[in-house]
């Protein structure tokens, strides 16, 4: 489908006016400053009219390899920042990218949901297919589309240019915004969609909040659980892929790109930027930090935690998340060195 997308942005601004907003210093040629850009784009995915940003050594390949017009870096970088690719220097390059993102997206941070200075429940402008069901109290808002034989329980938002597919359940209380939500999904009660990815540049001054300015991607017959949620992503879109089948409570990052068919129990998180390859399984108060790689079909055992990349059809338990194995042969060496230590492990030590 061929969505407008969720926000307007500005622009498009000289590299001076991008510096001066960032309090980066622009390296190189002195005509550099006149360059225009029209938006912000990841490295991988940047084109010579946009500005990009590097503050994780990780992504170093992309950085050497990106086609950005301009990119922000800290200053042992500029060497590394490849020619046709003007450096902006900051002294905290993800600062600099939320001050970026400011300045192009001035409206992400206070975001359209409905129609306002109107009592109107649902905006004349959605597009609502015959068949679908509205309870009352929803609301549906300004070029929203939803697909035939859905049904849109009472309390739930459905948010500007939101587009839900055919015979989907959006539960009570659910809110959708930023998402395009595919065929035969089912959202359960208080599942919130594509608020806010947890995006903040730290340091000394305070927490300056980061605009995100993704959206969330839910391909057909996924399941939601009650009370989930899944952050819409800061310049990508955070996806769950087609069948996937998510518990109650779980929470999903922005950036994270869930695959097909995956298990997610209750109460698990997923840090942001995580990707799940397909039929990933992870147990109830599992977790995993941000940027890592989880391969298909691997396992991870309830309220375990991998840290690092997963390799596919790996099975990991423990915190350091480790392979099954070793960690059931960890936790019974423990358990014999406690009885050799003096008492059974129920011993109490009371009289």
């Amino acid at each position: 489908m061929n969505h407008p997308g969720f926000f307007n942005i500005a622009g498009p601004f000289t590299l001076a006016e991008i510096a001066a907003a960032t309090q980066s210093e622009i390296k190189g040629d002195a005509a550099a400053s006149a360059r225009t850009l029209d938006g912000v784009q990841p490295l991988s995915e940047a084109a010579p009219h946009h500005l990009s940003f590097f503050d994780n050594r990780k992504y170093l390949p992309q950085l050497l390899g990106t086609k950005a017009g301009a990119c922000l870096v800290s200053a042992p970088f500029v060497e590394r920042v490849p020619v046709g690719t003007v450096a902006l220097v900051a002294k905290a390059p993800y600062r600099a990218f939320a001050q970026a993102l400011a300045l192009f997206y001035p409206e992400a941070m206070r975001c359209k949901a409905a129609e306002s200075g109107t009592d109107v429940r649902i905006s004349p402008s959605a597009v609502i297919e015959d068949g679908v069901e509205i309870e009352p109290g929803a609301i549906v808002g300004p070029e929203a589309r939803i697909g035939r034989g859905t049904r849109i329980a009472a309390g739930a938002v459905i948010g500007y240019r939101v587009a839900i597919g055919r015979d989907c359940y959006v539960g009570p209380l659910v809110s959708v915004l930023h998402a395009l939500v595919g065929d035969r999904v089912i959202l359960h009660a208080g599942v919130r969609i594509g608020q806010d990815g947890f995006g903040f540049a730290m340091g000394a001054q305070g927490h300056l909040k980061v605009p995100q300015v993704g959206r969330v991607i839910i391909q057909d017959d996924v399941e939601i659980g009650a009370n989930s949620t899944v952050d819409r992503g800061a310049l990508k879109d955070t996806i769950i892929g087609e069948g996937t089948k998510i518990d109650n409570l779980v929470q999903i990052g922005h950036n994270v790109v869930i695959g097909r068919h995956c298990v997610i129990v209750g109460q698990v998180g997923i840090s942001g930027s995580t990707e799940l390859g397909d039929y990933v399984v992870m147990g109830g108060q599992s977790g995993a930090v941000g940027h890592i790689k989880i391969g298909n079909g691997a396992q991870i055992a309830g309220g375990s935690h991998p840290k690092d990349d997963v390799p596919p059809g790996a099975v990991l338990a423990g915190t350091p998340a480790r392979p099954f194995k070793q960690w059931a042969r960890e936790v019974a060496a423990v358990s014999r060195l406690a009885r050799r230590a003096g008492g059974s492990p129920d011993d109490s030590g009371g009289s």
